[in-house]
């Protein structure tokens, strides 16, 4: 649905920057991840889950209404609850999961997620392109209705305790800084999440110089970028079956770094006058950028208190994806004023070095913490844990 509206504004309108609007708009309410997870933290995480995805639903209905190029203010405003949506899915997923799954398991159901999130994305847009060419948008916008119902369903069988919001209310300015302040106050966990951040922040600055690497370095259609899109998608479907394992014998922080660096490997292989290694270099690409967000995530949810993680989910999701705005637009005029493959190699140096160098201060940071108490059994984080307080929870059936 979101590549459709893109697809339905510009048909309506012969307009490509309104076309784009549509896009802006599922995007735009990541700015604002820290103050929707202090929302999340505010109510029961299920029922705001299939709640969300109903009112979604009911909101897609609406675009069967749309008829004209008048009525393309719908379809932005569709698309802007969309991305609200998508910022409160993830935050209550996120808060939701440590609850209904033990620790050990989290990291290897966080890589599956992953593995079928990019499987899906192989296949959605090509679907829906195609369904918007046979049926038009009011039938796209029908099916994905349709699934989000699908989607609350499922949420209702998800068996886990009710976290229970403190009923003493503080403004919600407060509870959202309570958030920003635990992420950034924490050295290991910072650092983990802004491996994620940069990787997803040189991924976008890489963004226009692909397209040069096919145009320019292989002389090919820029319709091979299918080709690459679906290589990286192949990546990332592989990469996040693996992640959960390799998350359990060698921590986040380690398979954070990792990413980084195939990310690294696999934007530097991209300077290949090969077309076999350049799509070689995607499929590496897809394996390192799902390990980077998936190794920040996980940590979020293993060292955030419950009552916190709504928010301090919704601020790692800011800090990961947010500057994704900045670096695409930045990778665009990189490559009008330098050559693409100085771009390439920067972002390749760039990542390994910032890599290397925020990881190294996760395990410092872990290693002085489990000195500091007595075998290494209890770290700040779980001290601070506790200093939250357990949190209230209920079985539901």
């Amino acid at each position: 649905m979101s590549l459709v509206a893109g697809i339905w504004v510009m048909d309506l309108t012969n307009s490509a920057s309104l076309a784009a609007m549509a896009g802006f708009c599922v995007f735009f309410p990541t700015v604002f991840g820290p103050l929707l997870g202090a929302l999340v933290d505010r109510l029961p995480r299920r029922p705001l889950l299939i709640w969300t995805n109903l009112l979604v639903a009911a909101s897609l209905l609406l675009l069967l209404a749309v008829r004209s190029a008048d009525q393309v203010w719908l379809l932005y405003v569709v698309m802007l609850a969309y991305g609200i949506s998508y910022v409160l899915l993830d935050a209550g997923e996120a808060a939701l999961l440590p609850a209904a799954l033990s620790d050990d398991s989290l990291g290897r159901v966080n890589g599956l997620r992953m593995s079928a999130q990019e499987g899906a994305k192989l296949l959605a847009p090509l679907i829906g392109a195609g369904l918007f060419a046979i049926v038009g948008g009011a039938g796209v916008a029908a099916l994905a209705a349709a699934m989000l119902i699908i989607a609350a369903v499922l949420y209702r069988l998800v068996r886990a305790p009710e976290f229970r919001p403190p009923r003493q209310r503080r403004r919600i300015v407060d509870d959202t800084w309570e958030g920003i302040r635990f992420l950034l106050w924490d050295a290991r966990l910072r650092a983990i999440v802004l491996v994620g951040a940069l990787v997803v922040t040189m991924s976008g600055l890489t963004t226009a110089a692909t397209f040069a690497v096919v145009d320019e370095g292989l002389g090919l259609s820029v319709a091979f970028m299918g080709v690459l899109s679906s290589a990286q998608g192949a990546g990332a479907l592989a990469g996040g079956l693996l992640t959960g394992r390799l998350m359990e014998k060698r921590g986040e922080a380690l398979v954070g770094m990792l990413g980084a660096v195939l990310f690294a490997v696999g934007t530097a292989a991209r300077l290949l006058p090969w077309t076999p290694g350049v799509v070689a270099s995607s499929v590496v690409v897809g394996v390192g950028l799902p390990w980077a967000v998936v190794a920040a995530m996980t940590a979020v949810q293993r060292q955030t208190p419950q009552d916190l993680l709504g928010r301090v989910a919704g601020t790692a999701n800011t800090l990961v994806f947010g500057p994704m705005a900045i670096g695409i637009p930045l990778g665009a005029w990189l490559i009008a004023v330098a050559d693409y493959r100085l771009t390439l190699v920067v972002v390749a140096v760039l990542t390994v070095i910032g890599g290397l160098l925020l990881t190294g201060r996760a395990a410092i940071t872990r290693a002085a913490s489990e000195d500091a108490v007595p075998g290494g059994s209890t770290t700040p984080d779980s001290a601070e844990t506790d200093a939250h307080g357990p949190v209230e929870a209920r079985e539901v059936g």
